[in-house]
């Protein structure tokens, strides 16, 4: 049994994808690769990208993720053509909107006798379950209310029993299908069981809406992450009972820490809010993500247009991705060194000095971004340049001493000149004292920052106010 799908990427058609996440948490790593991979599937090509909630668990699904989840996607630069906050002619793209159209669906799967009501309880359920595991067999549902006869459904439900609707897979068949990931898939349907389409509280299960909607709103690939492979066979199954088109499949391996585990909260940092609040930029997480489980031989900070130019869905990985923060922190040392000096600042924003003037900002923020990976690298800088002269460890104490008063009266009396021209105070020590190389600026650098190194001392020097510099200065003289 092979139900019909769309054909793979790499045909001559342009790709309609989608992401589609459940708002019950917060969008973590691995959806977010999910949702720039569809994109730029569908942008490759010249197709379509939509969203889609997937909001029909009532108990979990909650506004404010929907809310966050699409703040997220919009900070990343991941747009999409229609969506909840976009309708057109297919939606609505919630699907806590769409109960008339799955009810419309339930009513043909009931008419062909694809579909009968379960009323077993979750206790029920849990026995059979272990029974099967304890005889060394997959679990799956036994068949309790497959032959039930409308009489006997009509007793339990006068006992005021609830059920679920779930799905007759036909027995002794096998499910094929081709996986644009992972190739040529079967899975024989006596190993599938039963399988609930429609809950008893009359919302619809995940297996039913989305494969629904995916043929509803013309999706051509639906691209997920591995762990939804096991679903595609019901899916399929679903769509040809109703004799709807079917996307092509693809399942990407998941995301999984440094140490190969999956990734978690030991591993640091797993949403898109916690970089973002870290001060991480879109294009360092977007770049980091598109190599993840996706080869290419593109190995510069690229755009999301170029991305899209790069992407191919045959260079998609079947082993799993390790998440590298360290790699992370070389693409965003990349982008942030993109920065235009007024995206800089903002950047900055949260550690510079609220009474800074702006030409103060923008001379600061050019010295240090060099420098700098994360905001936070930024905050012992602003102390050091605008605050109470540095401290001097004992061995700093010791060098700058050793440079002599008259090093540092040179240096003073350049300073009263200009204080921000570093070439004029060297040059007048230099003069005074015949110093040159490290001997000639190293003292310097210690006196003013109290730090052996960092960012260059010339844009530095132009940052700092001109008081302090010559405070710092003269006090060695």
């Amino acid at each position: 049994m092979k139900p019909s799908a769309s054909s793979p990427p790499g045909d001559e058609r342009a790709a309609v994808t989608r992401f589609a996440p459940s708002p019950t948490g917060e969008l973590h790593l691995g959806n977010a690769r999910t949702a720039l991979f569809n994109l730029l599937l569908a942008r490759h090509g010249g197709g379509r990208f939509i969203l889609r909630i997937e909001d029909t668990d009532s108990e979990r699904s909650r506004e404010a993720h929907t809310a966050a989840l699409m703040a997220d996607l919009h900070w990343l630069g991941i747009g999409w053509d229609a969506g909840p906050d976009h309708e057109d002619e297919r939606g609505p793209y919630r699907q806590s909107q769409r109960g008339a159209l799955y009810a419309h669906y339930f009513e043909a799967l009931e008419r062909a006798g694809q579909v009968y009501p379960c009323f077993c309880t979750a206790l029920e359920l849990e026995l059979s379950r272990r029974t099967q595991l304890a005889a060394g067999r997959p679990p799956r549902y036994a068949g309790t209310c497959r032959g039930l006869t409308e009489a006997e459904r009509q007793e339990r439900r006068a006992q005021g029993l609830a059920a679920t609707l779930r799905f007759r897979v036909p027995r002794a068949q096998v499910v094929t299908f081709t996986d644009f990931v992972h190739g040529p898939q079967s899975f024989p349907t006596d190993d599938i069981g039963d399988f609930v389409v429609r809950r008893a509280d009359g919302s619809a299960a995940f297996f039913f809406s989305n494969a629904i909607d995916d043929a509803a709103m013309g999706v051509t690939c639906a691209l997920r992450g591995e762990d939804h492979l096991t679903n595609t066979p019901r899916q399929l199954l679903i769509l040809a009972a109703l004799g709807l088109p079917a996307p092509a499949y693809g399942h990407v391996a998941l995301i999984v820490g440094i140490d190969g585990a999956p990734l978690s909260k030991r591993h640091g940092a797993v949403s898109v809010r916690e970089y973002r609040e870290r001060g991480y930029l879109p294009l360092a997480l977007l770049n980091h993500l598109f190599r993840l489980g996706h080869s290419s031989p593109e190995h510069g900070l690229l755009s999301l247009a170029q991305m899209a130019r790069a992407f191919d869905a045959g260079h998609l990985g079947r082993s799993p991705a390790r998440f590298d923060e360290q790699q992370l922190n070389v693409w965003q040392k990349d982008a942030v060194h993109q920065l235009g000096s007024e995206a800089a600042r903002s950047w900055l924003s949260a550690v510079l000095p609220p009474e800074l003037a702006p030409h103060a900002a923008t001379a600061f923020v050019e010295a240090l971004l060099p420098n700098l990976v994360l905001p936070e690298d930024a905050r012992a800088w602003v102390e050091i340049v605008f605050g109470a002269p540095p401290p001097l460890e004992p061995a700093a104490e010791a060098l700058v001493r050793s440079a002599g008063p008259g090093y540092f009266a040179a240096a003073a009396a350049a300073a009263a000149r200009d204080a921000t021209d570093l070439k004029g105070i060297a040059g007048a020590v230099r003069a005074a004292t015949g110093r040159k190389g490290a001997d000639l600026y190293m003292p310097l650098r210690m006196a003013l920052t109290g730090r052996s190194h960092g960012p260059e001392l010339a844009p530095l020097l132009r940052a700092m106010p001109a008081d302090k510099a010559r405070e710092r200065l003269a006090r060695f003289a």
